[in-house]
């Protein structure tokens, strides 16, 4: 070796323990970290906008985002009564009580005893409200791709597709 060759001694982080073998350069201040905050900002600014104007979007006569929450729910899980639904949403029992009759009056929810216990009442999903969910679903999704087909070229297309499989990973791990 050289006189000016050096060679580089990785040095344990100061609150590294006994038996501690440094690992590669990911504290606060190394490259790959400070190039992720700034994904992350850049993310964040990119996404929240895009989902708020595809939220924002209503319809004339559209569900409010309670009542749709609750029409979502009850399409992935089933029929619920009033209690489950409120400690599902992380609201107050009356509030759903409130939203289950708007959505009840509009013919897009029922109520019925419970086959295995008369005393509660189950809430479903109506064919009606389960069109307007799909509906509303649908309208949102033909906004999108009208969007993504008029501003990206092809071969942005394909970055945004390929893009696609990250932000799953990254939704799974948030």
């Amino acid at each position: 070796m050289a006189a000016n060759d050096s060679v580089a001694v990785p040095r344990p982080a100061a609150d590294a323990g006994p038996g501690t073998v440094p690992g590669p350069t990911t504290g606060p201040d190394s490259p790959d970290e400070l190039a992720a905050v700034t994904i992350a900002a850049d993310l964040r600014a990119a996404l929240g906008p895009l989902v708020r104007r595809l939220r924002s979007y209503k319809p004339d006569g559209e569900l409010t985002l309670s009542q749709t929450s609750v029409l979502v729910r009850l399409d992935r899980e089933g029929p619920a009564t009033s209690s489950e639904l409120a400690a599902a949403e992380g609201i107050r029992p009356q509030s759903v009580c409130a939203i289950v009759a708007a959505l009840e009056e509009r013919g897009l929810v029922s109520k019925a005893a419970d086959p295995g216990d008369g005393r509660r009442l189950m809430i479903s999903l109506t064919p009606a409200g389960l069109d307007g969910l799909h509906g509303a679903r649908r309208e949102r999704a033909r906004r999108l791709t009208a969007a993504i087909a008029e501003e990206l070229t092809g071969p942005e297309q394909e970055q945004l597709a390929a893009a696609i499989p990250l932000l799953e990973r990254i939704t799974r791990r948030v």
